[in-house]
């Protein structure tokens, strides 16, 4: 049997977080080998913190401990300056992150592939890990060519604090490359309710609704003559993120440098 892959999981308390550890606890070829977390949870076993057996690994509030643990690669779910943060320290000590954050600046993804270049060590930033989100982007990226307008509405549980979602970022980012040009303004009227038209994103309207009961979903609306097209993705729990973050678990030690977005993987 070939060597499992060694795994750290920082931001290991929350759902996210988790979850992960159940589905690396399942894996067959990894092991849990370190978990970070902040005052929740500290000091017990992260199985049991997970709602699994126990795994033989506490958690721990320090990235030097789960560093320590010698890991091959870092998950991250924390916030986007903190797994930043985690990145530089770990791929220094040639730790591969493989990130879920949704809240990384550009100047961050700058230094962590500069970093990643220099050190030829791999590493995954993903604002959504579920395939089904993928394969929703690159369907928009093809609808894209063929109508002129478009708005999002993302919509997520009322504990996501950011708005909008990176994975409608990522959408209208897609879509007004696939474009080529700005989408047609509807016609411009009087907003009785300042925003109620939603913000901008790359000149198209994004809408974000938060509220308990939502896990993660997004619409794409396309309009033409007489017509409309929806895309629509729906995560109804955590578990739709685990095949593609497993995908990129396995994937991310053959790279030399850093990854923006799973379809690079999945090769779409």
């Amino acid at each position: 049997m070939a060597e499992q892959i060694r795994v750290a999981i920082a931001g290991a308390a929350g759902r996210m977080g988790r979850t992960a550890v159940r589905a690396v606890a399942g894996a067959p070829d990894m092991v849990l080998a370190a978990a970070l977390g902040r005052e929740r949870g500290v000091g017990q076993d992260a199985g049991t913190v997970a709602g699994t057996t126990p795994l033989g690994v506490k958690l721990t509030a320090e990235l030097a401990d789960a560093l320590d643990a010698k890991p091959d690669v870092l998950i991250d779910f924390c916030p986007g300056a903190a797994a930043a943060e985690h990145a530089r320290a770990a791929i220094p000590a040639g730790v591969r992150p493989v990130i879920g954050a949704t809240g990384i600046s550009q100047p961050d993804l700058d230094s962590l592939a500069t970093l990643c270049g220099s050190k030829r060590v791999g590493a995954i930033v993903a604002p959504n890990f579920a395939v089904g989100a993928v394969l929703m982007i690159e369907f928009a990226r093809l609808a894209a060519q063929y109508f002129s307008n478009v708005e999002i509405i993302e919509l997520h549980h009322d504990r996501k604090r950011d708005a909008p979602s990176g994975t409608a970022l990522r959408t209208a980012a897609v879509v007004a490359a696939a474009r080529g040009s700005p989408p047609t303004p509807a016609v411009k009227g009087e907003e009785m309710i300042v925003g109620v038209r939603g913000g901008r994103a790359d000149g198209i309207p994004v809408h974000s609704v938060r509220l308990p009961g939502l896990v993660a979903h997004q619409e794409i609306i396309f309009g033409g003559p007489g017509q409309t097209l929806t895309i629509r993705h729906d995560s109804v729990n955590e578990e739709s993120f685990m095949p593609g973050l497993m995908l990129a678990v396995r994937k991310v030690r053959s790279l030399t440098g850093l990854v923006v977005g799973l379809e690079k993987l999945l090769e779409l």
